[in-house]
C-alpha cells in the first residue's frame, strides 16, 4: 500500500468517525483478532462501512436531515376552523341572545368567541401532530442506525475482528 493510499484511507476512517450524527447512541469498538495492521483495518472497516450502507440503506456519514411528513401543515390553526367556530358559536350566541331579544347582538358576541376558540384548538391539534410525526421519524432513524450497526458488525466479525 502506497503513502497517498494510506492517507486516503486515513481522511476516509477519519470522516466516517466525524461525520457520523451526535444522536447515534452506540459506537462500535473493533479489535483485530488476527493480527490485523492498523492499515488493513481501516481498509476493512471502511468496506464494511460501505457493505452495510448497501445492505441496509442508511449512511451514519450522510447528512440526516430531520424526516418531515410529506404533506406537512405549519403548525398553526387548520384552514377553515376559524370559520366553522364561528358559525357554531353564532348560533349558539343568536338563542342565548334570543332569550333577552338580542338576537343579532348575541349571535356577533358567539361568532366571535367560537372562531377563537376552533382556532386555538386546531392549532394545538396541529402541534400534537407534528410532535408525534417528529417522534416516529426519531423512532424510525434509530432503529436503522441499529440496522446499519449490525451489518457493519457482522461484516467486521466475518474479516476476523472482534466488535463490540
Amino acid at each position: 500500500m502506497n503513502r497517498k493510499t494510506s492517507w486516503v484511507l486515513l481522511a476516509i476512517g477519519i470522516a466516517v468517525l466525524l461525520a457520523a450524527p451526535a444522536a447515534m447512541a452506540q459506537q462500535q469498538y473493533v479489535f483485530p483478532q488476527k493480527g490485523q495492521s492498523a492499515d488493513q483495518q481501516k481498509k476493512d472497516e471502511y468496506e464494511c462501512h460501505s457493505w452495510a450502507v448497501k445492505q441496509t440503506g442508511f449512511d451514519p456519514t450522510a447528512a440526516q436531515a430531520p424526516a418531515q411528513p410529506a404533506a406537512a401543515q405549519p403548525a398553526g390553526a387548520q384552514p377553515g376552523s376559524g370559520a366553522k367556530g364561528a358559525a357554531r358559536g353564532a348560533v349558539a350566541g343568536a338563542a342565548i341572545g334570543s332569550l333577552d331579544g338580542e338576537a343579532g347582538k348575541g349571535a356577533g358576541v358567539g361568532a366571535a368567541a367560537g372562531a377563537v376558540a376552533a382556532r386555538g384548538q386546531s392549532k394545538r391539534q396541529a402541534q400534537q401532530q407534528q410532535a408525534q410525526a417528529q417522534q416516529q421519524a426519531s423512532t424510525q432513524q434509530s432503529a436503522k442506525q441499529q440496522d446499519y450497526l449490525r451489518a457493519r458488525g457482522a461484516c467486521l466479525e466475518g474479516k476476523g475482528y472482534s466488535v463490540k
